[in-house]
């Protein structure tokens, strides 16, 4: 996780068609996050900012994947908060 202006970065491993979204927790400083939707055009991608920003209550538009569009592994930028409070946030 890194800090760059305003936004906090967040390096992820995605794992979709899961039972429920869940975050499952940080491992070498990745955060693991299962989501139900199947990653069919770009279906897990948006259920992931909709669970994301519901878990951080922001708004859909601060949170963005600025890397990794198209794998598992991903970078999301998070806008309006500090490190601090995302982490609150995101442990399970």
């Amino acid at each position: 996780m890194s800090i760059s202006g305003n936004e906090v970065k967040i390096s992820l491993r995605v794992y979709p068609n899961a039972s429920r979204n869940e975050v499952v927790g940080f491992t070498n400083g990745i955060l693991r996050v299962k989501v139900s939707a199947p990653p069919i055009k770009g279906k897990a991608n948006r259920e992931l900012i909709t669970f994301l920003s519901r878990l951080l209550g922001v708004g859909k538009g601060s949170v963005n994947i600025i890397k990794g569009h198209t794998t598992r592994n991903k970078v999301v930028a998070v806008d309006g908060l500090s490190q601090e409070e995302v982490m609150k946030q995101l442990s399970p």
